[in-house]
């Protein structure tokens, strides 16, 4: 979507080594995303803005890893989506209910020195770029 990294490479490495995937359905404004089993060479559907989803009779599944896109991120695991809180809702709601692991998948060109965060936003827990991992899970609020 827009700008974001193409997350299909990584997918279908993941995929190769025996990883379960998932992909986000929007369940509507303000609630948080629902994640619906997916694999390649599924059929799709058409969701909100024309993203493609796995169709409504895909199984909802609680993932352990989550692949969050972003605008923008920091050296604090503080990210920048695109305004909805899809994802910091997601991440709140998989973190209540188990360990989750979230990682923003980003550009190096996206990181910038300060994201303002609430206490709405969901940390990250990684971010791969390019260049580097960046683990966040060692850094205190």
């Amino acid at each position: 979507m827009k700008s974001e990294i193409n997350p299909v490479p990584l997918m279908r490495k993941l995929a190769d080594v025996g990883a379960k995937l998932a992909l986000p359905v929007v369940a509507g404004r303000g609630k948080p995303l629902i994640m619906r089993a997916w694999a390649f060479g599924d059929a799709m559907a058409s969701g909100v803005w024309g993203i493609r989803e796995p169709k409504a009779d895909a199984r909802q599944v609680e993932p352990d890893i989550l692949l969050v896109p972003l605008a923008a991120f920091d050296r604090r695991g503080h990210r920048i989506g695109y305004g909805a809180g899809y994802y910091d809702m997601t991440i709140n709601r998989l973190r209540a209910m188990k360990k989750v692991v979230a990682i923003g998948l980003a550009f190096a060109a996206q990181e910038i020195p300060a994201v303002p965060a609430t206490e709405r936003d969901a940390r990250l827990d990684l971010v791969l770029t390019e260049h580097e991992i960046i683990d966040f899970r060692e850094i205190k609020n």
